[in-house]
């Protein structure tokens, strides 16, 4: 099949790489020409502007769009007059659902189709595979299985869930149609919404172990500070690189989350290289509103999500807040903050 693709940052590049691995010929187009460059060395045709990619494609066209949510509607802006009824249009990034719902109903009325997938698989892509969670109409889904199964893991990528029937859908291949405008990117929001609860909480058991030691400190011993009881119970010196190490194996708890943990970690066991500003990308916020809106609790979910705002000092006037009431209804003073190192030791 023949495939027009906008878009080739850290995900779009690779899957037109993965696209052309498979036999389909790509036409790509991006605002950085050097990008375009790269995969016309490897055998995809360039366009130099969206008129030149429409052209070049045969009609039914079928375009698929690797861009940050906040540039669809822009780029749908210019494409649209450039396409005929017919053509089917897909957006592979972090749309919001709701915007899907928008943005197919205009197209819709103009005979195009879109559709929605959410994308996971990161930079790794290219040789693992790409989860794909789509929705649409389901002419224009199975129209694109081919490009589908290419960009999907395969097949046997997985062993096979005891009591699932062979043959029940493409799940086990690594795309799944999840129902019409939408239901790709609602699957897939979700999806985010539950990576960001499992990495805080790899993230904080491991602090959690890094802070082991304690009990060597002797602390400072004031009216500000809870003292450690039993300064016996942490006297371990943890060593997280070969910790994440032996729990990639066997553990209820491995995944390929803990993998690239114990990469980083054994690169880096400090991860000096980090300063823990951690970006949420609207998934995880569009999970938590969902959940709102549906009357269902998610307190992992959310919990995780405002760690990161709080990680990127989004909650330092609270802080403040909470230090001002303190030093106004007692007196307290506030204490200096110490260096990473200055109270406790680390392994």
């Amino acid at each position: 099949m023949q495939i027009g693709l906008i878009g080739l940052g850290r995900m779009g590049a690779s899957m037109a790489r993965r696209l052309m691995n498979a036999g389909h010929a790509c036409v790509v187009h991006d605002h950085d020409p050097q990008g375009v460059d790269r995969l016309v060395a490897l055998g995809a045709q360039g366009a130099a502007s969206l008129a030149q990619m429409t052209a070049a494609l045969p009609q039914p066209r079928t375009i698929w769009l690797m861009v940050p949510a906040a540039a669809v509607d822009g780029v749908l802006a210019q494409l649209t007059p450039l396409l005929s009824a017919g053509d089917i249009v897909v957006d592979g990034g972090n749309s919001s659902y709701q915007d899907d719902l928008r943005r197919a109903a205009a197209l819709d009325a103009l005979g195009i189709h879109h559709v929605d997938v959410g994308t996971s698989g990161g930079v790794a892509g290219l040789e693992r595979g790409y989860c794909l969670m789509v929705g649409g109409a389901t002419a224009a889904v199975q129209h694109l299985a081919p490009v589908f199964a290419a960009l999907a893991p395969g097949a046997g990528t997985a062993a096979p869930t005891p009591g699932r029937r062979p043959g029940s859908g493409t799940a086990d291949q690594g795309w799944l149609h999840c129902g019409p405008h939408g239901a790709g990117h609602f699957v897939k929001m979700i999806h985010n919404g539950i990576e960001y609860g499992v990495m805080a909480a790899y993230a904080e058991g491991f602090n959690i172990l890094r802070n082991a030691n304690v009990g060597k400190t002797a602390g400072v011993v004031d009216a500000e500070t809870t003292p450690l009881r039993r300064p016996e119970l942490y006297q371990y010196d943890m060593n997280l690189p070969e910790i994440a190490e032996v729990w990639r194996r066997g553990s209820v708890i491995s995944s390929w989350l803990l993998d690239l943990s114990a990469a980083a970690l054994a690169a880096d066991p400090e991860l000096a290289g980090f300063e823990g500003r951690v970006s949420d990308s609207g998934e995880g916020r569009w999970t938590v509103q969902a959940a709102v809106d549906e009357g269902v609790p998610a307190p992992v979910l959310s919990a995780a999500l405002y760690a990161r705002f709080s990680s990127r000092g989004d909650g330092g006037f609270a802080d403040r807040m909470q230090s001002a009431m303190r030093h106004e209804f007692g007196g307290h003073a506030e204490k200096a903050a110490a260096g990473p190192d200055e109270v406790r030791p680390k392994p």
